[in-house]
């Protein structure tokens, strides 16, 4: 039998509908707040939390009553291949064709739901930021680079071993939803994308910035178990070959809040994070790490786009390649902000699994730079995130049909 490469290799999931658990209804009127005790990240290295992380879960749309889910959103099973590793069973909100969608002011009907998540992100982003300054306090904003950005996909939920889904009807309100881990899937329709560029992009005045065609190699480092280098690569047409242009680290996640929107077809996440561009490499550190990029064969038959010859994957006993990425994307922007719309063709070579997915992200620069130059908890930062909130809650979370 002939050699079939990792990426080539196929796999399979499924599911079936289930009804709501009868108590996950009142715990949606809560938002679940808490800090990562420590760094941490996944197997792959891929995700990495700074140790007084906050990660948050918000719910908008919610019935009267601040308990129950609206008439028609029902949590269902999904199946994603590309996820289909993680253990237990995926679950997304989901609605019917009769879901009421007129009622969009959230859980206080007072105020609008732009205003209430803005609100209620406020204290999180400054309380992450003043960490991320203290972290960052005289070292070059060049190399050490704070983000917000916004993200539009799916949180898809998971059950667990100890807690599976099927029983959570069991448990009580205090730690039914507790027990289920939360993902945030970004793979957008196709359509979306085309309405993004087509009719967004001149509605909120951002106008053309550039198009990328780049390869993203991810290595593992025995000096660095708990990151990832992230080697940018463009390709030199002439020979066929990549050329790194820029060596990272992974991103550090210092605040997440995903947004369940239930009268939307699309969720939302906010997140603060770090990166930081590595300038302090050696020369044999650099020679290392060409060595495994001029060894990458590009083959648009495989997944991820590049191949390695049989070897070559790693170089000596310190790198590795563990994952790969190729991108396609179209940035646009303004004063304020930068969007990103982007074809992503991934694989892991850890799990064997890959996607291509369409994805946009919105990089909200200005309040970032608000921040960092003016300080913090002003009433200028916090009108800028509600007028944010309000555009992406007007612009990008409709797309007209289900993502999952």
């Amino acid at each position: 039998m002939s050699y079939v490469p990792p990426h080539k290799r196929q796999s399979k999931g499924s599911g079936e509908p289930s009804p709501l658990p009868a108590s996950l209804p009142r715990q949606f009127k809560r938002g679940l707040n808490f800090r990562s005790p420590r760094t941490n990240a996944d197997q792959s290295g891929k995700i990495v939390y700074a140790n007084k992380a906050i990660s948050r879960w918000l719910a908008v749309g919610l019935d009267d009553d601040g308990d129950h889910l609206p008439s028609g959103v029902f949590l269902k099973p999904v199946s994603v291949e590309a996820i289909e590793r993680r253990s237990g069973e995926k679950l997304a909100l989901a609605k019917n064709c009769m879901a009421n969608e007129e009622d969009e002011t959230g859980w206080d009907h007072s105020k609008k739901p732009w205003v209430q998540i803005a609100e209620t992100v406020m204290p999180d982003l400054v309380s992450s930021f003043e960490v991320v300054k203290s972290e960052i306090e005289g070292q070059s904003m060049e190399e050490i680079k704070p983000t917000l950005v916004a993200r539009f996909g799916k949180i898809l939920f998971y059950g667990s071993p100890t807690f599976p889904v099927e029983t959570c009807g069991e448990m009580n309100t205090e730690t039914s939803l507790r027990q289920l881990k939360r993902s945030f899937y970004t793979n957008i329709p196709s359509s979306f994308v085309e309405n993004v560029t087509l009719r967004i992009v001149p509605e909120i005045g951002l106008s053309f910035e550039d198009e990328k065609d780049i390869y993203q190699v991810k290595l593992s480092d025995k000096s660095r178990p708990d990151s990832t280098i992230t080697c940018k690569c463009s390709v030199s047409k002439a020979e066929q070959r990549l050329e790194l242009y820029k060596v990272e680290l992974n991103q550090v996640r210092h605040m997440v809040v995903d947004v369940s929107c239930l009268n939307k077809d699309l969720d939302m996440r906010l997140m603060l994070c770090t990166k930081r561009i590595l300038t302090d490499i050696s020369e044999k550190e650099k020679d290392s790490i060409r060595d495994l990029i001029t060894s990458a064969v590009i083959d648009s038959s495989v997944k991820g786009g590049l191949r390695w010859p049989l070897g070559k994957e790693s170089s000596g006993d310190r790198y590795s390649v563990v994952g790969v990425w190729h991108t396609i994307s179209k940035t646009y922007k303004n004063s304020s902000m930068r969007l990103k719309v982007r074809h992503a063709d991934r694989f892991d070579f850890k799990s064997s699994r890959g996607e291509v997915t369409e994805e946009t992200v919105l990089k909200l620069k200005g309040i970032t730079s608000e921040l960092h130059g003016q300080g913090l908890e002003t009433d200028l930062t916090s009108d800028m995130l509600k007028d944010a909130v309000k555009m992406m809650w007007e612009h990008f979370l409709s797309c007209g049909n289900t993502i999952i």
